[in-house]
């Protein structure tokens, strides 16, 4: 499972270091490709396997599900770790979440966020006020 937040910086070449933690959840390839709120999803193997099967199954007679997968597959990339624990990520990527060089990486479950540190403290921010709210309306969560 991934969890924790990570603060690393993206290089000129567009490498990140993915965390020792996450390294050793995932296989030499892995997928990333835009996240929804302008971040980047990071998924193992398994679980874009698992995803890519539910996405087939959206009727493609719908608007929104041509749209969204659309969009989330033209994002996609397998990617590699190289020898120095890093990820090379795709100029468009970095484009779409405004990563310019300071990130942080979050653990979500089964995947892994990648946020500009900019967004990403807007973000907390915003939705730390709201937090006890948020659980409240959700139904069926309970610890």
């Amino acid at each position: 499972m991934f969890m924790g937040e990570f603060q690393h910086n993206v290089d000129a070449k567009g490498r990140l270091i993915v965390p020792a933690k996450y390294r050793e959840l995932l296989s030499e390839h892995f997928v990333i490709t835009r996240g929804l709120d302008q971040c980047l999803f990071g998924y193992p193997m398994n679980e874009w396997n698992k995803i890519e099967e539910k996405l087939k199954e959206m009727p493609v007679t719908k608007k929104d599900a041509r749209a969204f997968t659309r969009f989330f597959f033209s994002g996609a990339q397998e990617v590699e770790l190289d020898k120095q624990g890093r990820v090379n990520i795709p100029a468009n990527l970095l484009s779409y979440a405004k990563i310019e060089k300071e990130c942080v990486i979050l653990g979500v479950s089964n995947r892994f966020e990648i946020w500009s540190k900019d967004a990403w403290e807007a973000y907390f921010e915003e939705s730390e006020e709201s937090f006890n709210e948020i659980a409240e309306n959700l139904t069926d969560f309970d610890f």
